[in-house]
């Protein structure tokens, strides 16, 4: 017999445009270990209450809500997610969603030696590790505290538990890290794992945003070509990292050597908006059709006083407004107020 969610749920969740919406980002908290400077501003934000954090069993209830609308993916993003106490207990509780094809974790891998085992075993797929340089000062810089040997550790740890796919997600900074593109290339590929780099994006009211350190895609996939005597860049179909999200993958192609894979994620210059396939939930239940906008749709509120079929309802409402694309200029306006932190990279 059909559930009340199943009988409520239209048959597949589509915005305006037409475009299929299938994949659910869940920042599972607002808070972080690290400080890196694209993500929270130096003047801090304001950091939601706790007892407005919503529980698992409630997350577990909307991502069930959206799994009936045609969702298949979700990420659990933050802050960072590994700072939530009992996140293995979560994990656990969606993959047991009956529909969810996918299950994965953004994270800046600070926790992941204590954590990757316990998490594939609960039945992660895959996951996305922050890595902005291979030198520990400079990365030290960029995230505020972070220790790199314990990133590099952890991945190391998650590399043995058995997860699909890890990728390396690097924010590309002109004049910081341009120069180390090579070497997490060849860093990555040596260990099976798949370099994407990200161009920065003017969150936080443009705060976070340095006009004239964009490193565009364009530049990104030059400098790859550059790094390997002959090497010219050619599409990519993604194969194993093709993930829901919006990176496109390139192979680095070079007179006697293997194709390798690599991902730009590019908002700022060559947008992907025609192709968005997903909204984000924020750790107090609020959804967000798109990460450029600060208007979002209350979810907690129907879920704790009318139940699964207002949760549906206010999702397909929200989605009705999921806007053709964003605003983002590369002088750093058109961002939105909120910072990555507040709902998840």
């Amino acid at each position: 017999m059909a559930t009340l969610v199943e009988k409520s749920a239209p048959a597949a969740l589509l915005d305006p445009q037409r475009r299929r919406i299938e994949y659910l980002r869940v920042s599972v908290t607002d808070r972080c270990n690290y400080r890196c400077s694209y993500c929270i501003p130096d003047e801090g934000v304001d950091h939601v209450a706790r007892a407005d954090v919503l529980t698992f069993e409630e997350i577990a209830a909307l991502v069930r809500c959206f799994v009936a609308l045609g969702v298949k993916r979700v990420r659990l993003t933050g802050g960072e997610p590994t700072v939530r106490r009992d996140l293995v207990d979560l994990a656990r509780m969606l993959r047991a969603i009956p529909g969810l094809s996918d299950l994965s974790l953004s994270t800046n891998g600070h926790l992941l030696a204590e954590l990757a085992a316990p998490l594939r075993a609960a039945g992660v797929d895959r996951l996305n590790v922050s890595v902005d340089s291979l030198d520990a000062a400079k990365f030290r810089h960029i995230t505020g505290r972070g220790d790199l040997g314990r990133v590099l550790g952890g991945i190391e740890v998650a590399r043995a538990a058995g997860f699909s796919s890890i990728k390396i997600n690097t924010v590309a900074v002109k004049g910081f890290n341009d120069d180390e593109v090579a070497a997490l290339c060849r860093w990555a590929w040596e260990r099976g794992l798949i370099p994407r780099f990200i161009e920065q994006m003017p969150m936080a009211d443009g705060h976070t945003y340095v006009p004239g350190t964009l490193l565009a895609a364009a530049e990104i996939r030059a400098l790859v070509a550059a790094s390997t005597p002959g090497g010219t860049v050619a599409g990519d179909d993604g194969g194993e990292a093709r993930g829901g999200g919006p990176a496109r993958y390139f192979r680095l192609l070079a007179p006697g050597a293997l194709p390798r894979r690599f991902g730009i994620i590019s908002p700022m210059t060559e947008h992907f908006c025609a192709t968005c396939n997903r909204v984000r939930l924020s750790a107090v239940g609020a959804l967000h059709a798109c990460l450029a906008f600060d208007d979002a749709v209350d979810l907690r509120g129907p879920l704790r006083t009318q139940g699964d079929a207002a949760v549906i309802a206010a999702i397909v409402h929200a989605i009705t407004g999921k806007r053709d694309g964003h605003n983002f200029g590369l002088i750093g306006l058109g961002g939105p107020r909120k910072a990555m932190v507040q709902i998840g990279g």
